[in-house]
């Protein structure tokens, strides 16, 4: 695979175990944001039978919580936020048909052999880069949980967001092999 490989959030889902840790790519198309607290309300409605606000098949959800636009921007500010506190959450959504995940930081032991179960994958953003993200970010649409303000579930039509793989479908981790190779 090149070093640099553009994704179309879409069609994620066909290349997702093909994807390597440390590759870098640029992804466009749609994906939904989603924090801790809509994550607690996406289970509710798992829990409960009721519809959820998107398909989690094939999706890519990324853990943020975009700030208010500027006149003329979609967004204003739109970094990760850590992925961890979405660790509850995740395997389950990945055992419903998610593609990937984007945040920063490391995922557990669950997260990570659901990642492998499903041949799905983790993704990376620039933590502490938020307004440079938010250039990737073409529009904005609440779907869900308003009353949520930042962390409601809104969809994002991205082009061009630069991530790299930090778990993948056969099970490595960028966070443990990065540590082990410079450990003395």
């Amino acid at each position: 695979m090149p070093a640099l490989q553009k994704l179309n959030a879409q069609e994620l889902y066909a290349c997702a175990d093909q994807l390597r840790i440390g590759q870098k790519i640029l992804l466009s198309g749609y994906v939904y944001t989603a924090r801790d607290a809509a994550h607690k309300r996406i289970a509710a409605l798992l829990d409960s039978g009721d519809a959820l606000p998107f398909a989690l098949e094939h999706a890519v959800i990324y853990y943020a919580g975009p700030t208010p636009a500027p006149p003329g921007k979609p967004v204003g500010a739109c970094g990760p936020t850590t992925s961890g506190r979405m660790d509850p959450y995740a395997p389950r959504l990945l055992d419903l048909g998610l593609t990937a995940m984007i945040g920063k930081g490391e995922r557990s032991q669950a997260v990570r052999d659901a990642i492998v179960r499903n041949k799905a994958v983790y993704l990376c953003a620039v933590g502490g880069a938020g307004a440079l993200c938010a250039k990737c970010i073409r529009s904005l649409e609440v779907i869900a949980f308003e009353d949520l303000g930042c962390e409601s579930v809104k969809k994002l039509y991205i082009q061009d967001f630069p991530l790299v793989v930090c778990n993948d479908a056969q099970g490595s981790d960028l966070f443990s092999q990065g540590r082990n190779a410079y450990a003395v």
